[in-house]
């Protein structure tokens, strides 16, 4: 199996690049894939294919205004990460102009490189944090094609975003409203989503991608209720790496304590799941790790017919775009 084998061709106009006026507008795609069915519904039908002793699994994650411009203009930074008081490890572009020593001024504060990663990354230390609420930006998925606008502050946040930390927004959340969530059993874990799920597999064969880790915490009480569900329904890509990153082989799918640490799992087929039993998501990109990971649970031919029937049928794509139910 390689990288190609899971590609398919996007019209450009069926990239979302600005939200719905109601969140709960979407379509939804369902696959099921005992059958390889495929249904057209709206999101808000979601219930129908819920059971009563499911349990629906989010991510609570908040996004923060990560990347900011020096006061000059010739300096964007992305805050990928806070690494102690005042220290921001980030991506620096241009690069060449911020080598180890040189400073950077943002919003009043002055930041110097004092170390570079072996990725390109660099450790900044400031002499006051700039404060990301006032002269910080959404880091946008490139594919949007256009810089932050004041609606984003709002709609690339789930309505039950807590945990600040992420640099982008897990997207299957983004449907939700608050009424459609209060009559259906859930809980929360956290994962804060980095600037590596972006990032491409430019390897041949997926097994040698060299894939991102990303920070989450899971509650004992979550952790329980995952274990008492008849059914776990994970939101989003994020929940399915942390769940399945915590499974372990049993009747109880997670051990009941607090969880907190950083995970790199890597799901594509072949996979067993043991933690996940249905998965609801947004539409990817191609040959990225998370259509792989797609791919790992109804299988990379239905899936990528789904894909393809997806775009005949006009569906919006990424962040923005409709969703696919997988059960």
């Amino acid at each position: 199996m390689t990288t190609r084998d899971f590609h398919y061709d996007l019209p450009e106009e069926l990239i979302a690049s600005r939200p719905l006026e109601e969140r709960s507008a979407s379509r939804m795609m369902v696959i099921h894939r005992d059958s390889g069915r495929i249904e057209h519904r709206m999101f808000r039908d979601i219930q129908e294919y819920l059971r009563p002793d499911d349990l629906l699994v989010l991510n609570d994650t908040r996004v923060i205004p990560a990347r900011v411009f020096s006061d000059d203009g010739k300096i964007e930074l992305l805050c990928l990460d806070r690494l102690g008081a005042n220290q921001w490890r980030s991506l620096v572009r241009p690069g060449k102009k911020m080598r180890e020593g040189r400073t950077v001024q943002v919003g009043g504060s002055t930041g110097l490189v004092v170390d570079i990663f072996g990725n390109g990354d660099r450790l900044i230390e400031w002499d006051k944090e700039p404060d990301l609420n006032e002269v910080g930006h959404l880091a946008l998925p490139h594919y949007m094609g256009r810089d932050d606008e004041l609606e984003d502050r709002e709609r690339y946040q789930t309505v039950f975003s807590k945990e600040e930390g992420a640099i982008a927004a897990p997207t299957a959340g983004l449907h939700f409203t608050p009424e459609i969530l209060a009559r259906i059993p859930h809980r929360f874990l956290t994962l804060h989503v980095g600037v590596g799920t972006f990032r491409p597999v430019s390897v041949e064969r997926p097994e040698e991608h060299d894939m991102h880790s990303e920070r989450y915490f899971v509650s004992s009480e979550t952790a329980r209720q995952v274990n008492e569900a008849g059914r776990v329904v994970a939101v989003g890509t994020t929940v399915t790496r942390v769940l399945e990153s915590l499974a372990k082989e049993g009747p109880a799918k997670l051990e009941v304590t607090d969880h907190q640490g950083e995970t790199n799992i890597f799901i594509y087929p072949p996979y067993q799941f043991r933690a996940v039993d249905v998965l609801l998501t947004n539409f990817h990109l191609p040959e990225s790790t998370l259509i792989m990971l797609v791919s790992a649970m109804a299988g990379r031919e239905l899936v990528l017919k789904a894909y393809h029937e997806a775009v005949r049928e006009k569906y919006r794509f990424y962040s923005y775009g409709d969703c696919m139910l997988v059960v």
